[in-house]
C-alpha cells in the first residue's frame, strides 16, 4: 500500500531535498514498510487546494513562511482532513511557537533544521503507524456505533467517503434544487479525471 503525504515549503531545495530522501529511502517502523507518494507545494494556498481535493496521511510543512505559517496551515489541514498526521518543520526554535502548534493545529511532531535523514524518515514512519492504528480504532468505533444503533449506514457511508475524497459531502445547492459548482473545485475535478 502506498502512503500519500505532502510536504508544504516556500524553499523549492528543501522540497527537493525532501523527495528524493523520502522516496529513495525505506520508512520502516515495527517491521513494516510504508511506500510513500510525495507531494510537494511551495505555498500554502496551493497546498490547501491539495488538501481538499486529495486525501493525505500525513502533511508536512515548514514553519515560517509568507502570507500563512505552518500553524495556521496546518490548523486548516486539521478541518479538512482531521486524520491527517500533521508535523511542522522549522529552522526557528521558538518555544511559544512550537506550544501553539501542538495546542492550535495538533501538531505530533516538531523537526528542527537541518534535520537528520534518520530521525525524520523514523519520525515519518511512526506518525503513519499512529494514523493506522488511529484509522482502525475509529473504523471498530463506527462498527460499534451501526450496532447499537447510534448511527446510521447513511452516517457512516458519509463519514468513508469524506476520508476517501475530502470534500466531496460538501455540497452547496441552489434556491432551484441545482448543485453549485465551485469553479476552481470544477477544474481540479477536470484535471484529475479528465474522461468524465
Amino acid at each position: 500500500m502506498t502512503h500519500r503525504i505532502l510536504i508544504v515549503d516556500d524553499e523549492p531545495g528543501i522540497l527537493k531535498a525532501l523527495k528524493r530522501l523520502l522516496v529513495l529511502t525505506p520508512c520502516t517502523f515495527n517491521g513494516e514498510t510504508f511506500r510513500l507518494q510525495v507531494d510537494c507545494c511551495s505555498c500554502p494556498e496551493d497546498a490547501l487546494r491539495a488538501v481538499r481535493g486529495t486525501p493525505y496521511e500525513m502533511v508536512i510543512s515548514d514553519f515560517r513562511m509568507p502570507g500563512m505559517d505552518g500553524v495556521q496551515l496546518l490548523k486548516a489541514v486539521r478541518e479538512i482532513q482531521p486524520h491527517a498526521v500533521r508535523f511542522i518543520l522549522s529552522g526557528y526554535a521558538d518555544l511559544q511557537a512550537l506550544i501553539g502548534a501542538i495546542n492550535e493545529a495538533q501538531i505530533s511532531r516538531f523537526i528542527g533544521k537541518p534535520w537528520n535523514d534518520y530521525e525524520l524518515v523514523s519520525a515519518i514512519a511512526q506518525g503513519l503507524a499512529w494514523r493506522a492504528l488511529q484509522v482502525e480504532t475509529e473504523r471498530l468505533a463506527d462498527e460499534k456505533r451501526l450496532e447499537r444503533q447510534l448511527a446510521t449506514p447513511e452516517e457512516i457511508e458519509r463519514k468513508r467517503l469524506e476520508a476517501e475524497e475530502p470534500g466531496i459531502t460538501d455540497v452547496r445547492w441552489g434556491d432551484d434544487g441545482s448543485v453549485i459548482l465551485d469553479p476552481d473545485l470544477q477544474a481540479e475535478y477536470e484535471r484529475r479525471h479528465p474522461n468524465g
